[in-house]
């Protein structure tokens, strides 16, 4: 029984170690290993089986959640060892009966999300110097070899049958989806004939070959295979300046749906379905936030600046998989823009503390998660907000931007202000690696310059449109007609045009190795899965497993 069309929702992201079924966390000192041993009936769906120990999104929804916990609450790990549990089975990769009879939307969701943690586990190997290291015990085919290639280094078992693979194109019609083409030539920098001939060859790779075409880094015997592993974590352990101590507990998020609003403690998401907008309400910090590292320690996720976060990345999380039809979302603020200058002093004042560190590192990949959401991004800075610091980066994110320039009126907030700080210019870069100041005065140094001399700086509604850094300054009488005609007209648009054009600009300058994943393949997979050489009736996907061929159309276009 097929689920085409079927919408698998409503997906939650929100989970913890009690919950896990597929994964098991244990921890020896500064060393933890993951292991990943799913549970074949614990899909997301009934309608297939996990065989093999391939995945679906709710494996990557652990997964996701143990990478978070191990970054925040465990300062004392400096290394992470990934493994398969079964016996020389390490991953087959994403379950390919759920790839065929997903919808459409969900299958490029999913792709999206996995390529997500993927850079995420390499995030944290290279920010928070916390080394994951796969311990391949087995055969890794397609996207688990991808998600051992997102690890530092590659232990492959040298028993003379386990392999690695990306059989995706001989297979099923489709590319690795999770970054394995990116990353096996621009990160392993396999010479570009064998990545072709490996990509090509559905059987795989194994040992010596493996290891002299850079497909792995260190063979070892099964006698020996644990005890290789322990010591190359050991090391990568010791080179590590995790400091030990207290972490930071990541509690279960607050979250209420009902009617047409989300609420978090510090989020607020309505929905307008009449023009498939929801609007995200930030509220700013009060004035009694920590003033030391120690006491962000003391205080963990209830922080606010670390709240914030979570909750903006579990609601963006949220839309994308479970409300595909809001195609435009629209971010407010309210608050005290000095509250939130305050916090930015803290977080500059204690850059060196390990949980700055990590908190920052979030919010960079939260603004990057807003970046790759394939919505319409429209910031409104009105009377009342406090984009200032890390918030600001929800102006320089959105697609459109207003400003209110004007007086609001006696007894009413007085007219709003954007401010930048350093944060604004190091600690948030997008997938090009440019901070999005620079992405957005790209080619016009001059003006980056002058913008960059301002920080610290409250600009008016005036002062933002003559440096460029909104879209408009409107005063009271044009802004209701103008947020109103542009949600309208956004709506009126084809939403597949407005995902590639947005796509298309939103990412200017050099290429990445992140922004080839998020580009190039993102962009072809999305086709690919839409042909019927894929996922039509006789395609691949479809017929894989069936012992029929599949029938392709041979007209290559």
């Amino acid at each position: 029984m097929s689920n085409e069309g079927r919408q698998l929702g409503p997906i939650d992201f929100r989970t913890n170690a009690d919950r896990y079924r597929h994964w098991r966390v244990d921890i020896d000192g500064d060393v933890a290993r993951v292991t990943l041993d799913v549970a074949p009936e614990g899909g997301q769906s009934h309608e297939y089986q996990l065989k093999l120990n391939s995945y679906d999104l709710s494996v990557d929804i652990e997964l996701y959640d143990i990478t978070q916990r191990l970054r925040f609450g465990h300062p004392e790990v400096g290394a992470v060892v990934l493994t398969g549990g079964p016996e020389r089975v390490f991953c087959a990769g994403a379950n390919i009966q759920m790839l065929a009879g997903s919808t459409h939307e969900h299958k490029v969701n999913f792709c999206k999300f996995t390529n997500e943690t993927r850079l995420g586990i390499e995030d944290a190997t290279e920010v928070s110097h916390q080394t994951w290291i796969a311990a391949v015990n087995g055969t890794a085919a397609g996207g688990g070899y991808e998600l051992a290639l997102a690890c530092e280094e590659i232990v492959l078992v040298d028993d003379r049958s386990s392999v690695v693979s990306l059989p995706e194109l001989p297979l099923l019609a489709v590319l690795p989806g999770t970054g394995g083409l990116s990353r096996v030539i621009d990160k392993r920098h396999v010479r570009r004939d064998l990545a072709d001939l490996f990509a090509t060859r559905a059987e795989g790779v194994k040992g010596d070959q493996a290891l002299s075409w850079g497909l792995v880094d260190l063979l070892a015997a099964p006698s020996i295979f644990e005890e290789t592993v322990r010591t190359r974590a050991s090391e990568a352990a010791a080179r590590s300046d995790r400091p030990g101590g207290p972490g930071v507990t990541l509690n279960p998020l607050t979250r209420e749906i009902g009617g047409p609003r989300i609420s978090y403690s510090s989020l607020d998401v309505e929905f307008d379905r009449s023009l498939s907008v929801a609007h995200f309400h930030v509220r700013g910090p009060a004035h009694d936030e920590p003033a030391s590292g120690a006491q962000l320690l003391e205080k963990g996720d209830s922080a606010w600046i670390l709240r914030l976060c979570r909750e903006i990345d579990d609601a963006v999380l949220h839309l994308r998989f479970n409300e595909p039809e809001i195609a435009t979302w629209v971010f407010h603020s309210s608050g005290d823009p000095s509250a939130v200058l305050a916090v930015e002093d803290v977080l500059d004042s204690h850059s060196a503390h390990w949980l700055v560190r990590e908190i920052r590192a979030y919010w960079k990949r939260t603004f990057k998660r807003l970046d790759t959401s394939a919505r319409t991004v429209v910031t409104l800075v009105e009377p009342g907000s406090c984009f200032a610091g890390t918030l600001a980066e929800l102006v320089l994110a959105a697609d459109r931007s207003f400003i209110f320039d004007g007086s609001p009126g006696e007894g009413l907030d007085p007219p709003p202000s954007l401010t930048l700080t350093s944060a604004n210019q190091t600690h948030f870069p997008m997938g090009n690696g440019l901070s999005r100041l620079e992405a957005r005065y790209w080619g016009h140094d001059d003006d980056l310059r002058t913008v960059v001399e301002l920080t610290g700086k409250p600009l008016s509604g005036e002062e933002c449109a003559s440096l460029g850094l909104v879209t408009f300054a409107l005063d009271e009488l044009d802004w209701d007609d103008e947020v109103r005609m542009t949600l309208e007209e956004r709506s009126s648009f084809s939403p597949d045009a407005l995902t590639g054009m947005e796509a298309n600009l939103r990412f200017v300058g050099p290429e990445t190795m992140e922004s080839k994943i998020f580009g190039r393949l993102s962009t072809w997979q999305n086709w690919i899965f839409l042909r019927p050489n894929a996922s039509g009736p006789d395609g691949a996907l479809r017929r894989y497993g069936t012992g029929s061929r599949p029938t392709y159309d041979r007209k290559r276009v």
